[in-house]
């Protein structure tokens, strides 16, 4: 409808003005940051869009589910509305994008794209208005009304578009896209007479433009936190490998084996003709001292390269440590970091704590004198358990600051030893005396050993 309509619909409407330019230099920068990010394939689809080829760094956050909530919930912290889906083939994660009911969506497991495609309305397929209309008047509504049909007449009808786009996101036809070269200049190319299919030529090539990386890397004084290799294939299309690092690093031989755990998921299709390999993510990078030489004492032994291969490997978020954080209630006292990352304040000393914590303290059922001794014996998910041997016990405050809840609550904590031999980490919710405090309930919230 016309402006001169929509404000006499509605008079407080907001008028902003349109800026197409603007719009297209912010995807541009939303590409440059999901390449930075998540995947060294990325392009624009559309005026709207943007597609990223996430087959070789997945693995990175721990699967494509994990990558999927992870880029979701980014964009809308950094407030963009937008809907995002995980599919085997371009055009099924474009249809589902715009035309699925789920939100969020789930990724598409392997096997089940003809099923998800089926239940799309014939939108999803990026036809032209005139073919959608006519498949509209023939009383069709949804892709799988027409995928099983014989393909003849239609194609005869509305041309081989209709089923070259089935195919497409059926993912049995291939779709070369236009990717988004990433703005670096650490980067190094190298092209073949004769394209190159076997995993031993792949390495090979990448162990060459590794020791060119690396080379640049030390005149440049960086070393890579991120590393993209990306083959082109003869059909146009993209295969790419992303790996990481803990630690920035310039080892030719250190990359390349991050590099060599991946090639063999690379499919090289009818073959590769050119490889890149650049460094989206640098730091810097100083020389090191070699121990042993001018009198360098014996350092630590450096385990930065056990760490990034168990990183490429599972995934950085299941390898960790722990830091202490200023807090006296138990689940609050501690947090995740990297596991090479160096902790700034020491571990308080004091009360010992458990090894393992809960993270929900659990009930438990208990026999104790009121207020300051501690149980006779509790019962745990079933299991009576005498107590032999007990030590406190310590008293934690709330931290009223935080919310109003915990201005008078108060924990009191024992380490109980039973008749087995195991020692366990109890706390009575309050001071055995004021209702106010707490409910008086116990509650098991660690293990010792």
């Amino acid at each position: 409808m016309s402006l001169t309509h929509a404000q006499a619909i509605l008079p407080g409407l907001a008028m902003v003005e349109a800026m197409p330019e603007a719009d297209a230099a912010s995807l541009a920068r939303l590409a440059q940051w999901a390449i930075t990010r998540y995947s060294p394939v990325a392009g624009l689809v559309g005026h709207d869009g943007l597609r990223i080829e996430s087959a070789g760094s997945d693995h990175l956050f721990g699967g494509e589910e994990a990558m999927l909530a992870d880029l979701s919930g980014r964009l809308a912290r950094a407030g963009i509305a937008a809907r995002a889906a995980v599919a085997g083939s371009h055009g099924l994660a474009y249809g589902l994008t715009r035309h699925a009911a789920d939100v969020p969506i789930p990724p598409v497991p392997a096997g089940r794209e003809r099923e998800v495609l089926a239940a799309l309305p014939l939108a999803a397929l990026r036809l032209d208005p005139p073919t959608l209309q006519g498949l509209h008047k023939l009383g069709f509504s949804t892709v799988g009304e027409i995928a099983g049909l014989p393909r003849a007449p239609l194609a005869r009808r509305f041309g081989a578009s209709l089923f070259r786009r089935i195919d497409e996101a059926l993912g049995t036809l291939p779709e070369p896209f236009e990717a988004v070269p990433a703005q670096t200049a650490l980067a190094e190319r190298c092209s073949f007479a004769e394209p190159i299919a076997t995993t031993e030529q792949i390495t090979v090539a990448a162990d060459e433009l590794c020791r060119r990386l690396a080379a640049r890397m030390a005149a440049e004084g960086v070393g890579a936190r991120r590393l993209d290799l990306v083959c082109h294939r003869v059909d146009s299309g993209l295969a790419a490998i992303r790996i990481g690092t803990a630690a920035p690093s310039r080892d030719a031989g250190h990359l390349l084996r991050l590099l060599a755990e991946h090639v063999d998921g690379l499919d090289p299709g009818f073959g590769i003709e050119a490889m890149t390999l650049a460094v989206p993510l640098a730091e810097p990078l100083g020389a090191r001292q070699i121990a042993g030489s001018l009198g360098a004492t014996t350092s630590a032994p450096d385990l930065s390269g056990l760490v990034d291969r168990l990183m490429n490997r599972f995934g950085p978020g299941r390898l960790y440590r722990l830091a202490p954080v200023e807090s006296e209630v138990p689940e609050r006292s501690v947090c995740r970091v990297g596991p090479l990352d160096v902790l700034t304040s020491p571990w308080p000393a004091g009360w010992p704590r458990p090894v393992r914590i809960l993270s929900r303290p659990e009930p438990v059922e208990t026999i104790a004198l009121l207020p300051d001794h501690p149980p006779l014996q509790f019962v745990w998910r079933g299991t009576r358990r005498r107590v032999m041997r007990a030590d406190g016990p310590e008293r934690i405050f709330g931290e009223w600051w935080k919310r109003d809840a915990e201005l008078a609550a108060v924990r009191d904590y024992f380490a109980v030893e039973d008749d087995s031999g195991a020692r366990f980490w109890l706390f009575r919710a309050g001071d055995g005396l004021d209702p106010a405090t707490g409910s008086q309930r116990w509650f098991l919230h660690g293990f010792f050993g």
